[in-house]
């Protein structure tokens, strides 16, 4: 049978059976508990023995739909849906690591999940150990007995660093690390993590593939490439194999830390993905303009973009992203006074700290995103007074830098 295309699969997705009534579009089913025929079939679905919704917390039938199509975009073994992007970080981790354990990290990571992994994963007994991602060389020195996983993003953000997945995925793999890659910001459109050797990509769906900022959510696809064996969290469940990890995802952290994606929010990222491919072609256009001309203005001092031949990371992600670049970039003026009077001047870009909105949206890091982080550990990251961070959205891109010229001009 002839394998779909991206926006067959996006659209038509692969759910677990019909809806009832046939309705073309997967409806919204809101409520909570499931009827069953007898104690004897929902002691059934209990067990396991008999696939079944029970209460909503655990699975639902809406959010399954949406479920499916991410497992089918990702080419992987299995999806849960959660109810953000940090969540779904979070029950990874807690699913895969006990106490005692450390995880390599990038460096260069989005504020909130760089405070998961400074700040409330010690409270459990975890250990991260921040590495630069583009020095292969100190990722194995930072090793040891206790590591289990390397966490990376695809794109960074905002400080717009590319690793090499191939290099990465193979110091993983010649060291028994599970490899999780975040790519909420290039979405399963611009990058496949299974075709790179990756074990888990995280994405948070509130950025692409929600479709413009309409719900908050999350996702984790277990791509059906890791060895779960070396994981003793996972002990009870290594008789499942390849199903371990989303067996005690689904049957504990997941349903016990109740991080569950509505039904409604699972309804708009479906619909959302639809016209996913449409929209990122879109951005990454936009932002490539955009990019190349604020390289032109004498007050902007730095863009970091990897679609600009200045930019180090410009090759990689030409080869891992298919010939685009995201639509996120930044860029530096000359401090932080000058940053704030641009920003303040701009009349459609909106000052907002979301991602890949179809609204065009722009932030001042370091006094925001990173506001609650030593001046060191912002140093570390590379996050200065002077970086402004642009998620470029699907206006008129004539527009947009009409709007960018005309702040411009009110700093210079």
């Amino acid at each position: 049978m002839r394998e779909p295309g991206f926006n067959t699969k996006a659209i038509h997705g692969s759910t677990p059976k019909p809806d009832v009534h046939r309705a073309i579009r997967f409806p919204i089913y809101s409520g909570v508990a499931y009827d069953f025929e007898s104690a004897e079939n929902i002691e059934g679905a209990f067990t396991g023995r008999i696939p079944a919704h029970i209460y909503s917390r655990s699975s639902n039938p809406t959010v399954a739909a949406f479920e499916s199509k991410m497992t089918s975009l990702e080419n992987g073994h299995g999806t849960v849906a959660l109810s953000s992007g940090m969540a779904a970080i979070s029950n990874t981790l807690l699913n895969l690591l006990e106490k005692g354990d450390n995880i390599l990290a990038s460096n260069y990571l989005f504020g909130n999940t760089y405070s998961l992994f400074m700040h409330t994963l010690p409270n459990f007994g975890i250990e991260t150990r921040f590495v630069d991602i583009t020095r292969p060389d100190t990722i194995e020195q930072a090793l040891d007995g206790r590591t289990r996983l390397i966490f990376f993003e695809t794109i960074s953000n905002p400080q717009m660093i590319v690793p090499d997945i191939v290099e990465l995925v193979d110091i993983g793999k010649s060291n028994n690390l599970t490899v999780i890659v975040d790519s909420s910001v290039t979405s399963p459109y611009l990058f496949q993590a299974s075709e790179y050797g990756a074990d888990i990509v995280i994405h948070s769906t509130t950025k692409f593939i929600s479709g413009g900022a309409t719900s908050v959510g999350g996702a984790i696809i277990d791509l059906g490439n890791a060895n779960w064996s070396n994981f003793p969290s996972l002990q009870k469940y290594h008789h499942l194999k390849q199903d371990a990890f989303l067996a005690r995802l689904r049957k504990e952290v997941y349903r016990n830390f109740g991080s569950c994606m509505s039904p409604q929010a699972a309804h708009f990222q479906s619909l959302g993905l639809e016209t996913l491919s449409l929209r990122v072609e879109k951005s990454c256009a936009n932002a490539m303009t955009v990019a190349k001309f604020l390289e032109q203005k004498q007050d902007v001092t730095t863009v970091f973009y990897p679609g600009l031949d200045s930019s180090p990371f410009h090759e990689i992600a030409q080869k891992q992203f298919n010939g685009h670049f995201g639509g996120i970039l930044s860029f530096e003026l000359e401090n932080k006074e000058t940053s704030f009077k641009f920003i303040n001047a701009l009349k459609l870009i909106r000052c907002a700290t979301n991602l890949n909105d179809n609204v065009s949206l722009i932030i001042h890091p370091a006094s925001t995103i990173y506001a609650d982080f030593t001046p060191e550990q912002t140093s570390e990251m590379g996050i200065t007074d002077k970086l402004i961070r642009l998620s470029v959205g699907i206006e008129d891109v004539e527009d947009l830098l009409y709007d960018i010229d005309q702040a411009l001009r009110c700093v210079a």
